[in-house]
């Protein structure tokens, strides 16, 4: 078996899909699978790491920090000469032409869906989830699920997007939620008890579809019931300015981006409870993350964070600022030990090792006996 790993991200604010990929191709490079990463960059570079090489392909910016490989024909020549078994593809746009590549060469395709584009677009455009969102998402994920023969999704939520559409086309749907480093997040040694002032953290990109504006006016709107309460933001986006007129006088501090994921841990480990309110979230890491690090969560109603947080360690409400002030009010009269222990002992239910092995799986089932021709030389295709 041999795994290219496909995408297109954002950046150093990529989040969990960036960590999600490498986490799972140390996986791969662990269980002994050679494994390719390619990913767009500001200019041409190619790494050899202990987990595989890692191509970073020249991509232009194309709005809200975003690079987007334009020339998928240059991954091509990189396929031709890697020869995967199965390819890994976590975009939903310009690398298409690839799979019509590997289907020619009998390589495996998997998609590796991190977004529910009919959640995206409604909270990017504002324009909800009616006909003129659903109709047009229907028709790319019908030309998606046939282009491929696994989608991988991460939550149920995720999965309902492709339910139908993909046993129309016959493709595999799978659903393998991801894990958390339980190392890097966990809890503050000798955390002391939750004083005066109720710490609430959130942590993510500050970009629309994230709904950092709807965490930020939880905030304000505990404030202005006069619960002394301070907000803790870490994260960049293009939005930051529109929440720092949200938060207005309100005890909100924007800290920007942490640098290292073992400070982010200890300050989300500091907080009392964690917002994470996006109701568009295909997963969650940032939920798992703060549960790792024993801070109770509280999310939205529904979306795939939601299917992370239990009654034990978490509360949710609808996606309005006023009741998911009443869900933090909840949660913080609830004694903190028992929550902060309940947190955690859902966190150590996702476990990285557990997902490799999954999508390890997945590769093997649509990796074939079939032989392809890198450049070069023949190599055989074995799973």
């Amino acid at each position: 078996m041999r795994i290219a790993q496909l995408a297109n991200f954002i950046g150093p604010a990529s989040g969990g899909m960036k960590t999600a990929v490498e986490r799972l191709g140390a996986g791969y490079a662990d269980a002994g699978v050679p494994r390719l990463l390619v990913v767009p960059g500001a200019r041409d570079a190619r790494t050899s790491t202990e987990h595989g090489d890692v191509v970073q392909l020249r991509a232009p910016m194309v709005g809200g920090g975003y690079r987007m490989i334009l020339e998928p024909w240059r991954v091509v020549d990189l396929l031709e000469d890697f020869a995967p078994t199965s390819i890994e593809v976590s975009d939903k746009s310009t690398l298409m032409p690839v799979t019509r590549w590997a289907r020619r060469r009998r390589v495996g395709s998997v998609l590796l869906s991190h977004e529910r584009l009919d959640a995206m677009l409604s909270l990017r455009t504002g324009l909800g989830t009616g006909p003129g969102v659903r109709a047009p998402v229907q028709v790319l994920n019908r030309v998606l699920v046939r282009q491929f023969d696994t989608v991988v999704v991460t939550s149920r939520f995720a999965r309902h997007e492709f339910r139908s559409v993909a046993a129309a086309a016959g493709t595999a749907l799978h659903r393998i939620p991801l894990g958390v480093d339980l190392a890097t997040f966990r809890p503050v040694p000798a955390r002391a008890g939750r004083g005066d002032v109720l710490r609430l953290v959130h942590a993510g990109r500050l970009s629309r579809e994230k709904s950092p504006h709807l965490a930020v006016a939880t905030a304000v709107a505990l404030h202005r019931r006069g619960v002394p309460v301070r907000l803790d933001v870490y994260g960049t986006g293009p939005h930051r300015g529109e929440l720092e007129a949200l938060a207005g006088s309100a005890p909100v501090v924007f800290h920007g981006h942490v640098a290292g994921r073992g400070e982010l841990a200890r300050r989300l480990a500091r907080a009392d409870v964690a917002l994470a309110v996006c109701p568009g979230e295909t997963f969650g890491l940032a939920v798992l993350e703060a549960l790792a690090c024993g801070t109770p969560v509280v999310t939205a109603a529904y979306g795939g964070a939601r299917e992370l947080v239990d009654a034990d360690c978490g509360a949710w409400a609808d996606p309005d600022p006023e009741l998911l002030a009443d869900a933090v009010v909840d949660l913080a009269a609830r004694p903190a030990t028992p929550a902060r222990t309940a947190a955690r002992a859902r966190a150590e239910q996702f476990c990285w090792s557990t997902s490799v092995d999954s999508m390890l799986a997945v590769h093997a089932g649509v990796t074939g006996p079939e032989r392809v021709e890198p450049r070069g030389g023949r190599t055989e295709r074995t799973a």
